[in-house]
């Protein structure tokens, strides 16, 4: 691998966010260019080495192995929305031509009414036979799970699901008891070994936490549960890795919350390259689209001291 990629010359980025948990400005990164194509390296500012050397090695695989054949020529895909006000919301909802809605909650504290606001806008705007589901983007206790995730169920009417409400294995558990709402666990934050009936009721993949298409594959395997492919707010250079993953499962029962343009203000692609779903859907692709020179610049880091905590972050995951 390292015979193949120029990690010193991989360019870095900063985009603006919008609606991000603890009100993060910027989603940062880079992009790792191979002899196929390129990839995204984006671990978030709190993941461990491990975790890093995992986004590397998702990072890398499009470039030089590349990705599995697809089982499907397209995905469906789910409007992302963002933690912004009610009227945002059923706008991004009902411009978003998914059926589906993965709404933020839980991005600020003190924010209940303004998730139960949102998620009434998102259920007015999509229709009684649209799917919602909840994304918390912070962790709740168990009781606090269970009051609020009921609230949720009212404004919405009725949810698909909700995504990590608690962190550890054994408070899903607890709430996945207490409540009738289906449950989705993180596949990248569970341990080894985690008895994934007892916590959840859908496995959530995402690519880059879990190192990769063929390695999210085999985690999905494990889990012997449905499946819904996510993000972690890349570009559309990243996110086609979760496309990639979504067309090559044996199943996909859900739509998948794939698609830059609800969670980043920017990208590094342009025109019918970004990954934006039309008629709620996204379209499978045998390689990640390539970055627009023009917007690599425009959203360059440029600060040294960011410059040089992105190379020894790049340097600790090649080791």
């Amino acid at each position: 691998m390292q015979t193949l990629i120029d990690f010193e010359t991989a360019p870095l980025f900063a985009i603006p966010t919008v609606g991000m948990s603890g009100g993060a400005a910027v989603r940062e990164g880079m992009l790792i260019e191979g002899p196929q194509g390129w990839g995204e390296f984006s671990p978030l500012p709190d993941s461990d080495d491990d975790t890093c050397r995992r986004w590397l090695t998702a990072a890398t695989e499009p470039g030089t192995v590349g990705w599995p054949d697809p089982s499907r020529g397209r995905i469906p895909a789910a409007a992302i929305v963002a933690a912004v006000g009610a009227d945002r919301a059923a706008e991004i909802a009902a411009g978003s031509g998914c059926r589906t809605a993965q709404v933020a909650v839980a991005a600020e504290p003190d924010s209940l009414d303004a998730d139960l606001a949102r998620v009434a806008a998102v259920r007015a705007a999509l229709g009684a036979r649209a799917s919602i589901r909840c994304a918390p983007q912070r962790f709740w206790d168990v009781q606090t799970a269970v009051a609020v995730i009921r609230e949720l169920t009212r404004a919405a009417g009725e949810l698909e699901f909700v995504e990590q409400p608690c962190r550890t294995a054994a408070e899903l558990a607890e709430v996945r008891r207490r409540v009738d709402v289906p449950i989705a666990a993180d596949a990248a934050l569970q341990h080894p070994g985690v008895r994934w009936a007892e916590i959840a009721d859908v496995a959530v993949l995402r690519c880059g936490p879990l190192g990769g298409v063929r390695r999210s594959l085999r985690v999905a395997e494990s889990t012997g549960l449905p499946c819904v492919v996510a993000s972690t707010a890349e570009t559309s250079v990243g996110q086609a890795a979760g496309v990639a993953l979504a067309g090559a499962l044996p199943e996909l029962r859900f739509a998948c919350a794939l698609g830059s343009a609800g969670e980043l203000a920017g990208d590094l692609v342009s025109g019918p390259r970004v990954l934006r779903p039309v008629d709620g859907h996204l379209p499978v692709a045998p390689m990640p689209p390539g970055p627009d020179p023009e917007l690599l610049e425009r959203f360059a880091i440029t600060d040294p001291d960011r410059i040089a905590w992105w190379r020894e972050r790049l340097r600790v995951a090649r080791s």
